[in-house]
């Protein structure tokens, strides 16, 4: 719904901010990273993720969007909410998180509050392949959406439906290569 956010900073701490945007003070969620990168920063552009649940709308801020990406990608993974998303990206910075994936390092992950040794070889097994670092940039996480069904996959995912139930629909279309993205993901709605 919101791709970024830009204003002025009226509130500052490791996990929190007030951003005044013509007139209305947003409240925005942040990781300890993006507060590392806006400590002296009194104006800021902060890539944004809208959770809306039951009792509340909540607002997610990364200073870049290979962080955005990396937090969505670990919200689509069983057991892995926006709480433990944001903490697992407070503690590591991206390209760490995609080491620790590549290396298949359950134990680095199990250091971070909250991750258990079922849930870190989920995150594991979950984003192996799907995080890449960019040869010019070590600390650039990148998500790959070069397909059409990576792309399906990624807006079922964002709709609320599990990953695992959104690939096998998508799997379960006739001439999914063929389709649109947007075809895709109606034809696997149809399915659910």
């Amino acid at each position: 719904m919101y791709a970024f956010i830009d204003g002025d900073i009226i509130y500052k701490s490791p996990s929190l901010l007030h951003i005044a945007v013509g007139g209305i003070g947003y409240e925005v969620n942040i990781t300890v990273q993006t507060y590392s990168k806006l400590q002296a920063a009194t104006h800021c552009r902060l890539f944004t993720h809208l959770q809306i649940r039951e009792d509340a709308w909540v607002l997610y801020g990364f200073a870049d969007e290979t962080e955005r990406g990396a937090f969505r990608l670990l919200l689509g993974i069983n057991g892995v909410g926006a709480a433990t998303a944001r903490i697992i990206l407070s503690s590591l910075t991206p390209g760490e998180l995609e080491r620790i994936i590549a290396a298949e390092d359950s134990r680095s992950l199990e250091k971070v509050k909250g991750i258990g040794a079922k849930t870190a070889q989920r995150i594991i097994l979950e984003l192996k392949g799907k995080l890449q670092i960019e040869k010019n940039n070590p600390d650039l996480t990148v998500p790959k959406h070069n397909t059409i069904a990576e792309d399906a996959l990624f807006a079922l995912v964002n709709l609320g439906i599990s990953k695992s139930v959104a690939e096998a629909a998508i799997g379960k279309v006739k001439d999914a290569p063929s389709l649109s993205v947007e075809d895709l993901i109606k034809q696997a709605l149809k399915l659910l």
